[in-house]
């Protein structure tokens, strides 16, 4: 990832400001009062309240590179948006760098936001598991290192109690050829990662592709999880008649 990292970094292209006209007083009194007989009234505050805040909720997982995370939860109904992050470490606002390293304790991470009467936060675990390599306890994929191992970070005791019965459940499954490593642990502060490795998989699509074969990770996700690798056909549970604190 570092290599990618580095080639990925482009200084952003200045705005070129426009040039001034000078405008007649007369015209600019008359713009000035066409603005404001068409001004559009604010929304009503019942319309409003269907894209609160308030309503969203947050989850946290970490599966190895971020890169490769957002992509499952942004393809699901519901989910709002997906941040690369980092979590869990000693260190605030670390840096890619600081993280790379493995001395921080940090992870890589994403912050799913999403609308719990859409998708409830089972689903966000079925789909998180069929992600990650649960059996691996060096990291993920060809990425090793503490800063690349899989967790689950709840925010309440709600979601604390659906990933560890999703835990167990697919532990007597016996799909899996071994121990499961994933932890299952409070949150921790979380702090977004640099701009470049926000939407990495839409504003790189080449690299991206080329960085998530080489890594081998689909390979191992179907190995590990068949068809349902990368959660397209986990089941999705209804969300809850009382949602989920948010994390």
């Amino acid at each position: 990832m570092v290599t990618l990292m580095q080639q990925t970094q482009r200084p952003s292209r200045p705005r070129r400001p426009g040039r001034l006209r000078w405008t007649p007083p007369a015209l600019l009194l008359a713009g000035l009062v066409v603005a404001a007989a068409s001004a559009v009234p604010p929304a009503p505050a019942a319309e409003s309240a269907k894209t609160s805040p308030a309503e969203m909720a947050s989850a946290v997982f970490a599966g190895g590179c971020f890169w490769c995370m957002e992509k499952p939860f942004d393809e699901l109904d519901g989910v709002r948006s997906t941040t690369s992050g980092y979590t869990g470490g000693r260190l605030e606002n670390p840096t890619y760098e600081q993280v790379s390293s493995g001395n921080t304790r940090h992870v890589e991470a994403v912050r799913v936001e999403y609308d719990p009467s859409k998708v409830s936060y089972e689903t966000l675990v079925d789909v998180f598991w069929r992600n990650v390599d649960p059996l691996d306890d060096r990291g993920q994929f060809c990425d090793k290192g503490y800063q690349y191992t899989s967790a689950i970070y709840y925010g309440s005791e709600s979601e604390k109690a659906v990933a560890e019965a999703s835990k167990r459940k697919l532990e007597a499954s016996g799909r899996l050829p071994g121990a499961i490593v994933t932890r299952i642990e409070p949150a921790a502060p979380f702090y977004p990662a640099e701009d470049y490795h926000q939407n990495y998989y839409r504003e790189n699509p080449i690299r991206y592709r080329y960085y998530r074969y080489g890594c081998g990770r689909d390979a191992r996700l179907e190995q590990l999880w068949g068809d349902e690798a990368g959660g397209k056909k986990a089941a999705p549970a209804p969300a809850p008649a009382t949602s989920p604190e948010a994390g």
